[in-house]
């Protein structure tokens, strides 16, 4: 399939890269109790075409359960493994599909809900802007909650702990480009439509709900939000991925934030990274974004055939 994207690979300046110091305290706030039981409760919701998909829960370090999907090849072995983190207001069905392809090629996926959509006993509502520190706190748990994802996948006698990929989108990407600096289990990350920090949004974006949005708000409580939520900013972690490799996917015709802040985000990003556009929206539902995407983790991954299985999908996504 011949990609219409446009492709940007940025090379390591000379045999090293120079980075810079990583802070010690980078992931405190993301600390957890690993010795704690996940309690992992699941059953088989279906068993198709060589897939088995999973609905289970797991206890969150934060109270309550975490919701989420396991999709699995029914073959024997020890697989390699993906952990998924959907867009802000969706849900864990959002990858189903692309979970999937990858159990057809070999892989296992883990596909949470974060803890705003979860069901009522578990539930955790984000807060207003006025109340900064619960946007904070419930999104600190969204990350420790797709770290014990990784301790999920990594107690598993079917995956294979040394080949481990994160995949993110939107929220999912800020919550990945965290993981990418915190995480060592992770072999690479892909991060797709990211914002590098809540200033993108919520003071620079022209998107008219965001004008309308802030416009409620006094420059004190948004300076005060901005503030207290900058420990979460995405910029603040993915240059210390390194040596993680990182694909970055953005949206050309992105309405929540500008081109400049989509650039500055990438070029905070450490090497190795690729980084790839496309001329669509925020939701990346291109099919070419897809194909890209599943092509670098694939090689990641160690995964194949993959070519005539992501083009099987596409045909069918596209009604080719």
């Amino acid at each position: 399939m011949r990609s219409t994207s446009m492709l940007v690979f940025v090379l390591l300046p000379g045999a090293l890269a120079a980075q810079a110091p990583r802070p010690a305290d980078l992931g405190q706030l993301f600390r957890y109790d690993a010795t704690q039981p996940l309690d992992a409760r699941d059953s088989v919701l279906e068993q198709a075409d060589g897939v088995v998909v999973h609905g289970l829960t797991y206890a969150s370090p934060a109270g309550g359960r975490v919701t989420a999907y396991l999709v699995r090849p029914i073959a024997p072995g020890r697989h390699p493994a993906l952990l998924f983190g959907h867009w802000g207001y969706g849900d864990k069905t959002e990858f189903l599909p692309e979970a999937r392809l990858y159990a057809r090629l070999g892989a296992v996926s883990l596909l949470i809900d974060y803890p705003w959509v979860r069901p009522a006993e578990w539930r955790r509502d984000e807060g207003s802007l006025d109340h900064p520190e619960v946007d904070r706190d419930v999104h600190v748990q969204a990350v420790v909650d797709l770290r014990r994802g990784l301790d999920l996948l990594a107690a598993r006698a079917d995956v294979d702990t040394a080949r481990l990929v994160y995949v993110g989108h939107s929220y999912g990407a800020q919550w990945g480009a965290i993981l990418s600096a915190v995480e060592p289990r992770l072999k690479a990350v892909v991060l797709m439509a990211g914002v590098p920090d809540d200033r993108a949004i919520l003071l620079d974006s022209n998107d008219p709900s965001m004008v309308a949005y802030r416009g409620r708000w006094t420059q004190e409580q948004l300076a005060r939000y901005l503030d207290v939520n900058e420990v979460l900013n995405a910029v603040r972690f993915v240059r210390y991925a390194a040596p993680t490799p990182l694909l970055l996917q953005f949206a050309r015709y992105e309405r929540l934030f500008d081109e400049a802040a989509m650039r500055r985000y990438a070029d905070a990003a450490s090497e190795p990274k690729t980084v790839l556009w496309y001329p669509t929206g925020h939701d990346l539902n291109d099919a070419q974004a897809l194909f890209d995407r599943a092509t670098w983790v694939a090689r990641q991954l160690g995964l194949g055939p993959l070519d005539a299985e992501v083009a099987r999908m596409l045909r069918v996504a596209t009604g080719r």
